[in-house]
């Protein structure tokens, strides 16, 4: 599907790159977690690439596309920049080629490399794109949530003569917690304290079913509720904990003992629910950029999903 959609959308760009001036433009397909919305708005025109005449096989029109996706955008006129439609729009059709994962990864550094070392060079442009970046690539709550793309992104960044050691070490931080904690590794080891005083570990932790769903929670983050409630409420894993199939251990990482204490009431019978005295955050063990952050885990510890939604842990575990 999304292979079908980025053709789709090279062939449209590729068709119309030499008449395309004045003509408007509305294509949209929506996106969901298993395809790409790619809609394109041309009341004005992204200032695409034009592609070289000689070029004749659509994987090499799409190839130089990415490579010169941004070489005709003017990152030095700040009212073209701070026009969030034709900006955001470009860069949401640049993510959206560069995140096919049929293309090379060296291909898609090239894309990467292509955005920053035009926008880098602009001190307004830079500060912008930078932002745009994070909302697009690092927030979890984004449609375009990507930390395959953001982390190359990042790598990029840290070569950049651009920033100062400050704002480099910012970038090296976010990094270092991208690379812990990925799919196939041993997730990282943390003490936990249970309700009755005791003390354990993550790693010591008995795993039923070779599922353990760790669930790092702050029970006062208005945001998190839904996503609880949900978990909580939901009959096949409330089963599923009952019948030792799947292991929950819930994390509160904040620092007020006495709000996780009144959390336990609240909390399902049959899930581990535990403090941590703010290690995980302290010693930054995990990247909790949203709560509740979930990883999917299994007898071994080995991480199966991280950072996932709800609906991905649960078709995960029940197959579904």
């Amino acid at each position: 599907m999304i292979k079908y959609w980025l053709l789709l959308f090279v062939c449209l760009y590729c068709s119309c790159i030499g008449e395309q001036k004045n003509r408007n433009k509305d294509i949209s397909v929506n996106y969901s977690q298993d395809s790409i919305k790619i809609s394109i708005n041309n009341k004005e025109n992204f200032p695409f690439p034009t592609l070289p005449v000689m070029l004749m096989q659509q994987e090499d029109r799409k190839k130089y596309l990415i490579q010169h996706y941004w070489d005709k955008f003017n990152f030095a006129d700040t009212v073209l920049v701070n026009n969030r439609e034709l900006t955001e729009q470009g860069f949401v059709n640049n993510i959206s080629l560069l995140a096919d994962k049929t293309n090379a990864k060296e291909l898609v550094k090239d894309g990467i490399d292509n955005f920053c070392s035009a926008m880098e060079k602009h001190e307004y442009a830079r500060k912008v794109c930078m932002q745009m970046v994070d909302d697009y690539l690092y927030n979890s709550n984004s449609p375009y949530y990507n930390e395959a793309l953001y982390a190359l992104y990042l790598e990029r960044m840290l070569e950049s003569k651009m920033l100062d050691d400050a704002r480099k070490s910012t970038l090296k931080f976010k990094l270092d917690l991208i690379r812990r904690n990925t799919p196939g590794t041993v997730a990282m080891d943390f003490d936990y304290v249970l309700p009755d005083g005791k003390k354990n570990s993550l790693l010591r932790t008995g795993v039923k079913g070779d599922r353990l769903l760790l669930v790092f929670y702050d029970p006062e983050c208005p945001s998190c509720h839904d996503v609880m409630n949900q978990m909580i409420m939901d009959e096949a894993l409330r089963n599923a904990v009952a019948d030792g199939k799947v292991t929950v251990l819930a994390v509160y990482t904040e620092g007020d003992v006495d709000v996780w204490k009144k959390s336990l009431r609240d909390m399902p019978e049959g899930w581990i629910v535990v403090h941590d005295n703010m290690v995980v955050k302290e010693k930054a063990l995990y990247d909790l950029k949203a709560m509740p952050s979930i990883y999917l885990l299994d007898g071994e510890k080995k991480v199966i999903l991280k950072d996932a939604m709800y609906g991905e842990v649960r078709s995960t575990i029940f197959h579904k």
